[in-house]
């Protein structure tokens, strides 16, 4: 069966042709899953109905249902559990700024990265998303709340560039301006390379979480296999061939990576590369002992960066109160059911 949402026009086109019909119902089909969000066939009506009944036979079109909303008290943001159809549960954050609607997406069920302080992948990677599924968070998210979302990012539950293939086709797929959309990844540095040889303008944000390899090894697997010597030239990369700044994101763990050395270090990073800095404080995590730096120590880190000529900002912390932080609400979910 073919997933005809997570198909472009021109693959729609071919397969379309190989049913037997005309190129421009490709066109009339890539409409109603893209623009009019249709859930099944049975739905297009300029659609003939023996071209339907064939459909069904040989495609389908990926859905997705909110499971659970929970709205912030503090901020009004949205965080979603929503189904799939296999029946598993993925989790997308709606946040309103002054520029627009942004929604934080789900690249994967899971998480295989093993990052110490994220609780995505406590229970592992149990399977990719493919593009229409990542499409579907956003159209869904549109649907039930009645307005357009202007930015997306790619910083739910998953590694974006683990599920490579099925996110370059979202990408390629989604209405959203390229320059409104931000991968984040913990740093598959030949990704990182294959990303920035398509010049596509993605916004690319680098968890980094420790300046140096020793401490990165102890909170972040990945950097068991990728120096952070050979992550600063993928980036280095990336900038040169797409122009476009990237972010280094950091997780403040209180007594691990807060210190005045850790802010020298990973100024020195910054620097070389003329990255912004996005500051974290860690989201507490029942199954881990991390905890947040007191905000002087918070403070103090910041300044640190900024004497020493970086552009640095402290992530504003949004539906903490709704377990705002990757994977936390599912968890919980699945605890439950």
């Amino acid at each position: 069966m073919i997933d005809i949402k997570s198909q472009n026009l021109i693959e729609l086109t071919e397969f379309i042709g190989s049913q037997g019909e005309k190129p421009f119902r490709a066109k009339q089909i890539f409409e109603w899953i893209h623009e009019k969000h249709a859930g099944d066939f049975d739905c297009m009506t300029n659609i003939s109905i023996p071209l339907r009944e064939k459909l069904k036979q040989s495609a389908y079109i990926s859905g997705i249902k909110i499971a659970q909303e929970l709205i912030s008290k503090e901020d009004g943001t949205r965080k979603y559990l929503l189904e799939l159809d296999d029946g598993n549960i993925i989790e997308s954050v709606l946040m309103r700024y002054e520029y627009g609607l942004s929604v934080c997406i789900s690249s994967q069920v899971g998480c295989r990265m093993g990052c110490k302080f994220c609780a995505s992948t406590i229970d592992g990677l149990v399977r990719n998303l493919t593009a229409g599924e990542m499409l579907d968070e956003i159209y869904c998210i549109q649907e039930h709340i009645g307005e357009r979302i202007s930015h997306v990012v790619i910083m739910g539950s998953g590694e974006p560039l683990d599920n490579y293939d099925n996110f370059i086709k979202f990408v390629e797929l989604t209405d959203i301006g390229h320059r409104n959309i931000t991968v984040s990844t913990c740093g598959i540095v030949p990704r990182i390379y294959e990303l920035a040889d398509l010049k596509n303008q993605v916004t690319l944000a680098v968890s980094l979480h420790a300046p140096n390899d020793e401490l990165r090894k102890t909170i972040m697997p990945v950097a068991n296999a990728y120096s952070i010597s050979q992550l600063t030239d993928a980036c280095k990369y990336y900038i040169s061939v797409t122009g476009r700044r990237i972010t280094f994101e950091y997780s403040l763990i209180a007594g691990v990576n807060d210190n005045e050395k850790c802010a020298a270090e990973l100024s020195e990073i910054a620097k070389q590369l003329g990255a912004h800095i996005n500051l974290i404080p860690v989201n507490p995590v029942e199954e881990r002992e991390f905890r947040q730096p007191y905000i002087k120590t918070i403070n103090a880190f910041k300044s640190k960066l900024e004497r020493c000529g970086i552009n640095v900002t402290i992530r504003r912390e949004m539906g903490r109160d709704i377990s705002g932080a990757c994977g936390q609400l599912r968890r919980h979910y699945k605890g439950n059911t």
